[in-house]
C-alpha cells in the first residue's frame, strides 16, 4: 500500500512539474488563505523555475483585471515606478504582500534586457469587484467608447453615457449588497447601458479588419478587456439588484465566470509565447464545485479553474497548497494535513495520484478553526495534479 511518505517529495519547482502533463497551458496554482506570505513566496518560486525551464512567459493573478494593467505596464516597458506599480496595480488589498512587490521587481529586472515578444507579462483576472460590492463600470466603460470613437464613428458621444451612468458613487453604495432596493443595476439607464455596451462589442468584431490595420494590438487587446469588464460589471450589479433568495449564489457564480472569460483570453493572447501560471484561492481554481458559508447560506458554484477545465482538459493543471500548524491550530492526526505534517519536509510536493490505493479513505476533512481559510477535503484529491503542503505557517 503506497503512504503518504512515499507520495511526497520536498517542495522544488522540478518536483511539481513533474507531476503534470507536458501539454500543460494553464497551471492554476492554489492557496488556502490570502494575506499568507507563505504562498506568495511559493508561487514566485515556482514561477521562476516555471519561466526558466518551461517556457512560461506570464503569470495571471486574483487581482483586478484593470488594476493589473498597471503592473504589467512596469514590468514589461518600466512605465513608473515599482512603489506605483505596487500600490496601483493590486486590489483587494494585494499590494500589502512584500512576496507581490518582489514579484513585480524580479519580473522587471528580467525584462529589462529582453526583446519585447520575450518579456514577462503580468495579467489580473479577478473583476473590479469583491463579494461585498462592485465597481462603477464607467472607467471600463468609457475606454471601450474612446477606442472606438477615435477610429469609428459612433451615433453617441461620451456626455450620453455620462448621463446614464449618473455619480459613481449610485453604483458602489455599499448598502446595495445587504439590500437590493438599494442597487441600480437594473434601473432603465442600467438597462440601456447593457444594450450599449453589446452593440459596442459587436462593433468590435464586426469593424475587427479596420481596427487591426489603424489600432496596435495592445490597443486593440486593452478595449477587448475593457468591453468584457464593462459588461460583466453591469452583469453583476444587475443580480446585485435581484430580490430572489438565490442572489448570493448568483453573485459568486458570475465573479467566477467573469474570472474564466478574462483567463480564456489571456491565452489567446499568449497562445504563441508560452503557458501561464494563475494563483488564486484553491476555490477559484479547483475542477471540483467551489462552496462556502455566506450570509446564512451555504453557497456553491463552479470556479473559474472548473470551467476552464471544461475547455481545455487536461490542457489545464491544478495544484493545491494547504498547510499544518498556524499557531494554535493543529490539525487533528485523522485529517490530510495532521496525516502531512507527519512528514519530514518543510514543504512537500505530494502526487495525489499515488494516493488512490493508500489512507486516504481513512482521513477526514479538516474542520477549519475559523473563517479565515479553508481545508483541503480529502475526498476531492483525485481532481487535483498536485498537492504542496507548508508544515507551519
Amino acid at each position: 500500500m503506497t503512504t503518504l511518505a512515499d507520495a511526497a517529495r520536498p517542495f522544488t519547482g522540478g518536483a511539481l512539474t513533474a507531476l503534470l502533463s507536458p501539454g500543460t497551458r494553464l497551471l492554476g496554482l492554489g492557496e488556502p488563505t490570502h494575506g499568507v506570505e507563505a504562498f506568495p513566496e511559493l508561487r514566485n518560486e515556482l514561477f521562476r523555475h516555471l519561466v526558466a525551464h518551461q517556457g512560461y512567459r506570464s503569470i495571471a493573478l486574483e487581482s483586478d483585471c484593470l488594476s493589473a494593467l498597471v503592473a504589467d505596464a512596469y514590468v514589461t516597458d518600466g512605465t513608473g515606478t515599482l512603489d506605483d506599480a505596487t500600490s496601483r496595480g493590486f486590489s483587494h488589498g494585494f499590494a500589502a504582500s512584500p512576496a507581490n512587490r518582489e514579484l513585480l521587481r524580479w519580473m522587471r529586472t528580467h525584462n529589462e534586457q529582453r526583446p519585447a515578444p520575450e518579456r514577462l507579462r503580468c495579467y489580473g483576472f479577478d473583476g473590479p469587484l469583491e463579494t461585498a460590492g462592485a465597481a462603477s463600470p464607467r472607467p471600463a466603460l468609457t475606454a471601450l467608447h474612446d477606442h472606438l470613437a477615435a477610429h469609428l464613428d459612433l451615433p453617441f458621444g461620451r456626455e450620453t453615457l455620462d448621463e446614464l451612468l449618473g455619480p459613481d458613487e449610485r453604483w458602489t453604495n455599499p448598502d446595495a449588497m445587504r439590500d437590493p432596493t438599494r442597487s441600480v443595476g437594473r434601473t432603465p439607464a442600467a438597462g440601456r447601458l447593457r444594450l450599449i455596451v453589446d452593440d459596442l462589442r459587436v462593433l468590435l468584431t464586426s469593424h475587427a479588419p479596420h481596427l487591426a490595420a489603424v489600432a496596435s494590438s495592445d490597443d486593440r487587446w486593452r478595449a477587448d478587456l475593457h468591453a468584457r469588464t464593462a459588461a460583466g460589471l453591469l452583469r453583476y450589479h444587475a443580480a446585485m439588484a435581484d430580490t430572489a433568495p438565490t442572489r448570493f449564489g448568483t453573485l459568486v457564480s458570475l465573479r467566477d465566470a467573469m474570472m474564466a472569460d478574462n483567463l480564456h483570453a489571456v491565452l489567446r493572447r499568449e497562445a504563441h509565447r508560452g503557458p501561464t501560471l494563475a494563483f488564486a484561492h484553491n476555490s477559484h481554481l479547483q475542477r471540483h464545485r467551489s462552496q462556502m458559508r455566506f450570509a446564512d447560506q451555504t453557497l456553491r458554484w463552479w470556479s473559474a479553474g472548473a470551467i476552464i477545465a471544461s475547455h481545455l482538459g487536461d490542457r489545464y493543471a491544478f495544484v493545491a497548497t494547504t498547510f499544518g500548524s498556524r499557531g494554535l491550530d493543529v490539525p487533528r492526526p485523522d485529517t490530510l494535513e495532521g496525516a502531512l505534517s507527519a512528514l519530514p519536509h518543510a514543504r512537500a510536493v505530494i502526487d495525489p495520484g499515488r494516493l488512490a490505493t493508500g489512507p486516504l479513505g481513512e482521513l477526514t476533512a479538516r474542520v477549519p478553526a475559523d473563517h479565515t481559510y479553508a481545508a483541503l477535503d480529502p475526498a476531492t484529491t483525485g481532481q487535483i495534479d498536485a498537492i504542496v503542503f507548508v508544515r507551519q505557517l
